[in-house]
């Protein structure tokens, strides 16, 4: 998950490296790409965190050399695999969408030079409140989502399949229920889960599979510095945070564009989003499956099932963030995902030993027996 709020360094003297030596190969690199690409070593400066063991610096280049400032990533080889990342973005830009250019890569020391998508993502402009404002934002984003299924195959990304789903749908009760609730879980609600996750993970396979970015959402999303014109190949969204992409269910994006990490819409606007995407999706022959082309219902409930598995394992990612990483300001969102499994829990019969399990570990057991209607 891309992190872009931590504010940037002053200057190279405010970055501090753990490992002297790596900082030491580090400037030797910059020193060979500053040559080669007209960078500006001393405007060096933090430009994001980010939830991994990568960060990224910002650079500014010489009037004559180009664009304004380059990213760099720093991504340790012992805990960062850059390659999928290459590979993602070659595939992300054959499809049309806007991905930063990869100038220079040390595939052995895990720098790389990329090129500057801007500095303000779209997260930090949108307003729950004003979701007539947000629309032409989401309807880039579903239309570069379209760009990038269109242009799926099998064979080329790691499947999402039943085993990668039930690991992460595992990440809920390892550590949000046990480590971060400290609920010594019994038989009957292991076996709950359990049950829980077996149809959770029959529901999502059974849809079409494409490329699935993984983690699309407004904060991985880039308004450019000339300003948003979808209309304008060079001025729509830009996209990042793709390296885990894999082949999956199509109703992952989706599902996460909308319903966010850190913010969340009314339930309107949520149908609206999607419901553009339906038709664009339909158009493009993309859902010509279970009835899904013809009935929009059936369609956003296999939506809701998809961000189901998300939202348990997010929370379940929020709370080894904070236990294991010492990140604790992602276990302040976890709140927004209890929600999301909730809302979605009320729907659907088959999961009210869920909702039951949720609302007894956070203590609303007396609040799930009415107000939402159920299917």
């Amino acid at each position: 998950m891309n992190r872009m709020s931590q504010a940037p360094s002053a200057n190279p003297s405010d970055i501090v490296w753990a490992d002297p030596q790596r900082q030491h190969r580090f400037q030797a690199w910059l020193g060979r790409e500053a040559a080669a690409h007209g960078l500006l070593p001393a405007t060096l400066r933090l430009a994001s965190a980010d939830a991994s063991f990568r960060r990224y610096f910002r650079i500014d280049r010489a009037p004559a050399a180009g664009d304004a400032s380059l990213i760099i990533m720093d991504a340790p080889p012992a805990q960062e695999n850059c390659r999928p990342f290459v590979e993602v973005a070659a595939l992300l830009r054959a499809a049309g969408l806007r991905v930063p250019e990869i100038l220079a890569w040390d595939e052995a020391d895990g720098f790389m030079l990329l090129g500057d998508l801007g500095e303000q993502t779209l997260l930090s402009v949108l307003d729950p409140h004003q979701p007539v404002a947000a629309l032409p934002y989401f309807r880039d984003a579903t239309s570069a989502l379209i760009d990038l299924q269109k242009a799926s195959r099998p064979g080329v990304l790691p499947a999402y399949d039943a085993a990668l789903l039930q690991r992460e749908l595992q990440l809920f009760p390892d550590w949000y229920l046990e480590r971060h609730k400290g609920v010594e879980l019994d038989e009957t609600m292991r076996a709950t889960l359990a049950k829980t996750f077996a149809l959770v993970v029959e529901r999502n396979l059974a849809a079409p599979a494409v490329f699935v970015h993984r983690d699309f959402m407004p904060r991985n999303l880039m308004l450019p510095r000339a300003g948003f014109d979808r209309r304008d190949p060079a001025r729509r969204l830009g996209v990042l945070d793709f390296q885990d992409a894999v082949y999956g269910p199509i109703t992952y994006d989706i599902a996460c564009l909308t319903r966010d990490a850190f913010l969340s819409w009314e339930e309107d606007f949520v149908l609206d989003v999607t419901i553009r995407y339906w038709e664009q999706a339909r158009k493009a022959g993309l859902i010509d499956f279970d009835g899904w082309s013809e009935d929009f219902g059936r369609f956003y409930r296999a939506v809701e099932w998809m961000g189901l598995q998300r939202h348990l394992k997010v929370a379940g990612i929020f709370a080894r963030l904070t236990l294991r990483d010492g990140k604790p300001k992602y276990l302040a969102d976890a709140p927004r995902f209890i929600h999301y499994i909730r809302s979605t829990a009320l729907r659907y019969r088959e999961l009210s030993p869920l909702l039951r399990l949720i609302d007894k570990i956070e203590g609303w057991e007396a609040a799930s027996g009415f107000a939402y209607g159920r299917s």
